[in-house]
């Protein structure tokens, strides 16, 4: 059971200086519905705990105060 479940999860391994997208979680009254944003970005990984979390900043170098899980994010190729 345990290999089944491994083979289902995607290893993600994020280091400091990374260009990533953040998931939208929050749903605004005037999003377009279905055609809304989805993620939000780009953001540079700024600190990376060992429990699946991350400090994000802006590209203009603002740090965020609270962490974001690592699911989800994604990375971001230019």
């Amino acid at each position: 059971m345990a290999r089944a479940f491994n083979a289902e999860v995607r290893h993600r391994e994020f280091n400091p200086g990374d260009l990533v997208l953040r998931k939208v979680l929050h749903v605004t009254p005037d999003s377009r519905g279905k055609f809304s944003y989805k993620y939000d970005g780009p953001f540079i990984v700024k600190e990376t705990f060992s429990g699946w979390a991350i400090i994000l900043s802006d590209m203009d170098g603002i740090e965020n105060a609270l962490p974001v899980n690592v699911d989800a994010i994604k990375k971001y190729y230019p």
